[in-house]
């Protein structure tokens, strides 16, 4: 499956909406998702699962790229 991670890259700063950045993992579960993404600090805010029409949709997108961890 593929996910769609919403996150900060620092943890320890408070969100700002405008430094949300996203990255496509591809995963069994949103557990393994964040197990994947522990070590890199991340301030995760939401995991999102993409399926049917909507990965189509961000599949088309110039920004998709899937993470290899």
């Amino acid at each position: 499956m593929i996910y769609k991670v919403y996150y900060q890259e620092n943890a320890l700063e408070v969100p700002v909406r405008e430094n949300t950045k996203s990255l496509y993992l591809e995963a069994e579960d949103v557990r393994e998702v964040r197990e994947k993404l522990q070590d890199r600090g991340y301030n995760i805010e939401y995991i999102q699962l993409l399926e049917g029409n909507y990965l189509e949709y961000e599949q088309a997108s110039e920004h998709y790229k899937l993470e290899n961890l």
